[in-house]
């Protein structure tokens, strides 16, 4: 007896899916779902898990989404980091496949916390660029087959690792040609390119978490910090202050002019279902809206 195709278990269809989408197999990368109802995955030995940190906005006092990390570990004990992760995938020629199990992996922990404005953002490794075009249209596959529209997820861009303005260009216009939309990551550090600003028009910028932590102690960083963001408001863009790990510095990030902020003060990465509302910003938006 033949079994309806509608019959077939919500774990089967995500298995079609993947290998249609990604030429992925669940078997091959370990991709299992949990008895949470979130899924992890082996890629190479390595456990791979999803850590999602809120981001918030201060004068609504709510959240506008969260950003995926990843929580690699050996034998799920021994923790190791996303970079030595990623390093390694590449030394094996494994790169790509790793990229696509993690954002993949990211997409299926996010309907976990499904909310009809949420954004999703998710980074990507510099050197996955040069073939952004294919990977934003793969990639695209999978967010419509899990009912993620793509102008929920925002494409995180370190632009300071990339020296080829053409390039970097190119694979924003790729993905924004595809509804994506598009952050700026650890602006303000050493390597930036503030002309990148108006030359990228992306939607959101990413403060260089360590320009909040000089501010708490250095005043003239403070002082600073308000032409900044104004600059990127400017823009276009909206700035989101990255980096949060005291009261004191989140009364900067407010005081700055500060709109989105994002750090261990407010809510640390966790699991999709261990996240907790942030009771610090429930706090400040009352004196925010009292004042």
């Amino acid at each position: 007896m033949t079994v309806p195709t509608n019959a077939t278990s919500p774990i089967e269809q995500l298995r079609l899916q993947l290998k249609e989408s990604l030429f992925l197999d669940l078997d091959d990368y370990g991709l299992v779902e949990q008895s949470t109802g979130e899924f992890n995955s082996t890629f190479l030995g390595v456990q791979l898990n999803t850590a999602f940190q809120p981001i918030y906005d201060i004068q609504a006092g709510d959240l506008i989404g969260h950003e995926a990390l990843l929580r690699p570990s050996l034998g799920g004990e021994l923790t190791s980091t996303p970079e030595f992760a990623f390093t390694y995938a590449e030394q094996t020629g494994k790169l790509v496949q790793f990229d696509r199990v993690a954002r993949t992996l990211h997409v299926l922990n996010f309907k976990q916390i499904y909310a009809e404005n949420g954004l999703l953002f998710l980074n990507v490794h510099p050197k996955l660029l040069v073939s952004v075009n294919t990977h934003g249209k793969v990639f695209e596959r999978i967010l419509h087959a899990n009912s993620v529209p793509t102008h929920r997820v925002v494409i995180e861009i370190k632009e300071s690792e990339i020296e080829q303005d053409k390039q970097l260009s190119e694979a924003i216009d790729n993905y924004r040609d595809r509804a994506y939309k598009i952050s700026i990551d650890g602006f303000g550090g050493k390597k930036s390119h503030i002309d990148r600003l108006w030359k990228l028009s992306p939607d959101y910028v990413k403060l260089d978490l360590g320009i909040i932590q000089q501010a708490e102690g250095n005043h003239r960083v403070q002082k600073i910090l308000p032409g900044l963001i104004n600059l990127i408001n400017d823009s276009g863009a909206q700035t989101i202050i990255t980096g949060i790990e005291t009261q004191a510095q989140l009364d900067i990030a407010i005081e700055s002019g500060g709109l989105f902020v994002q750090g261990y003060f407010l809510a640390k990465p966790v699991h999709a279902k261990a996240l907790q509302p942030s009771s610090a910003l429930n706090k400040l938006s009352s004196l925010h809206k009292a004042a």
